[in-house]
């Protein structure tokens, strides 16, 4: 037996089903106690929409094409990332067969692992790259005793896969000090063992509750596309944190978000809550919602342009179509401007302040809330610009940033500059030293060099009891992280912003974005305090408006 187009398709699909159901165990093995757990999510998110694929006959290089190209448009933070990847190496394995035996299947594994493995620079054991790895080898070892049998031959990688994902606390010290395996090498078991569960059968099915509901056709050629009010249909659903767990707990939420727009459904459970919603601006809604948990799930849909593309398709079919179909039909960019930049970060106050320093898009996202690929692809070609440079302002964000780059790059249409900013002041200080009059790779390296110069200094809450570099850290009590690191926790977010400025005597420069918990009186006592600790130095605070970090600062 071999596995043809329509099988492999549907073990992706039962794969992408298996991370869903366990996405809240995979984000739980998350080590560091801030608010941004959110492994499982970002790589069922990045598996999503390779559930909405319509499974049909054909040669498996065409469906390991399809799936590839959804996953790698639909990757969110690193590990969703470098699933994509992995994906995209098995179908470059696929490229011309209709069907695979186990040594071929063991050939792709090896080529999805290898092309992870390129895309990380300086890769650690213990992580999902360690537990591609091993199933790699055991599928290169082992594949000839298993030909013909594909379905004991995944039994015996899934146990593999398994038993390297249990000793990666042994490889990375901080997975052995929180007495758990890693998220992402977690997710990818998950992964293979929704691909078993197919060949055996029994595919794993999509919770009930998200399951597809059958529609009928409707005519919307009578609606006037300019009487839609509210442009964008946004839905989300939220995984309340402890703190708004029980029904009522969302109601803060709700009456904040429906000033503004309509057609608001909102359904508030023991530990979610599911939204929809009409607005202008659906950032202002995913910005409000991360403040009461983790977010489970996304959609934003332009109803404008849904509204005119179903007037003019009428009945048409939908096809999917492959990477290769979309570059050949993809309209050319409008250049008008030689550079343009796009950011990533959440809340108005800081998108204004990027906005002022030049930026032309932003790109609503950060932790807890990671971008696809085709949300920055988006928005690059929004600029309109020649060269783009493109800000993450966060760790997480850069691969999928890159990869975008990359499709932009196969496209020619636009020159994109991934600048690995890792938090919203190293963007900033970016934006700053950008030359409009230097070319592209004098500006790479200013506006790289002025980034690395710039701490961060961040308060939060802690979303679990943790033990981090001998720090006993209680669920609730805040935090204070300079450049990621954890320093200090307490319940005075005043004290602890006030300990972590008094190791930097010689600042120059402190910018302070207070978050949408923070009010204003308090930010101006914090500021005569700051003003008066480091009298020397020249300090602003602005209202940023992010969820979740109640002070995110620069200190230059």
């Amino acid at each position: 037996m071999q596995i043809d187009g329509d099988q492999f398709q549907k073990m992706c699909v039962s794969a992408a089903n298996n991370l869903d159901s366990q996405k809240e165990d995979i984000n739980n093995l998350n080590v560091f106690p801030v608010p941004d757990g959110d492994t499982g999510i970002n790589m069922s998110l990045t598996m999503k929409p390779v559930r909405e694929l319509h499974v049909e006959p054909g040669p498996l290089s065409e469906a390991a094409m399809r799936v590839a190209d959804k996953v790698l448009r639909a990757a969110r933070g690193n590990s969703g990332a470098i699933l994509s990847l992995f994906f995209r190496g098995m179908a470059k394995s696929f490229k011309g067969l209709d069907k695979a035996d186990s040594e071929d299947i063991a050939k792709a594994i090896r080529s999805g692992t290898n092309e992870a493995y390129r895309a990380v620079s300086k890769p650690s054991e213990g992580t999902i790259l360690t537990v591609m790895r091993g199933t790699a080898d055991t599928a290169e070892a082992e594949s000839e005793m298993y030909q013909g049998d594909p379905e004991a031959f995944f039994e015996r990688l899934v146990d593999s896969a398994e038993e390297v994902l249990r000793q990666t606390p042994e490889m990375l010290p901080v997975l052995k000090q929180a007495k758990v395996v890693d998220a992402g090498g977690s997710g990818f078991v998950a992964m293979l063992k929704g691909m078993l569960a197919s060949l055996k059968g029994q595919d794993v099915s999509v919770a009930d509750d998200e399951a597809a509901e059958t529609k009928a056709a409707a005519d919307f050629s009578g609606i006037d596309t300019e009487s839609i009010r509210f442009a964008y249909c946004t839905e989300c659903i939220i995984g309340k944190s402890d703190t708004y767990r029980g029904e009522g707990g969302g109601d803060a939420f709700r009456d904040a978000i429906s000033p503004l727009g309509d057609s608001m459904v909102f359904v508030d459970d023991e530990e979610i809550i599911k939204v929809h919603i009409h607005v202008n601006d659906p950032g202002r809604v995913l910005s409000e919602a991360v403040k009461y948990g983790s977010l489970e799930m996304v959609k934003v849909e332009n109803m404008k342009k849904q509204h005119s593309a179903l007037t003019a398709a009428g009945e048409a079919a939908a096809v999917e179509k492959t990477a290769a179909e979309k570059k050949a039909e993809l309209a050319p960019v409008v250049i008008d401007k030689p550079f343009g930049f796009v950011a990533v970060c959440l809340g108005e106050g800081t998108a204004a302040t990027f906005r002022d320093c030049g930026v032309n898009e932003i790109v609503t996202g950060g932790q807890t809330m990671n971008p696809s690929t085709d949300d920055l692809l988006d928005a690059v070609r929004r600029t309109g610009a020649e060269v783009v440079y493109i800000l993450p302002n966060n760790k997480n964000i850069i691969m999928v940033a890159n990869q975008a780059a990359e499709i932009l790059t196969d496209e020619g249409q636009q020159t994109t500059v991934v600048l690995e900013t890792r938090s919203v002041p190293e963007g900033l200080a970016a934006m700053l030293a950008f030359d409009e009059s230097a070319d592209v790779e004098t500006n790479q390296a200013a506006m790289t060099e002025a980034f690395a110069n710039v701490h961060t200094l961040s308060v939060t809450r802690a979303v679990k009891d943790a033990a981090i570099d001998g720090m006993s850290i209680r669920s609730g009590e805040y935090m204070g992280l300079c450049d990621r690191r954890i320093g200090y926790t307490g319940i005075s977010r005043r004290v602890i912003v006030l300990e972590m400025l008094k190791n930097f005597p010689r600042a120059s420069f402190v910018t302070a974005f207070y978050g949408s918990d923070v009010t204003e009186e308090c930010a101006a006592r914090l500021l005569a305090d700051a003003q008066e600790l480091l009298p020397d130095a020249e300090i602003s605070m602005i209202s940023g408006g992010q969820p979740l970090y109640d002070f995110v600062i620069s200190v230059e």
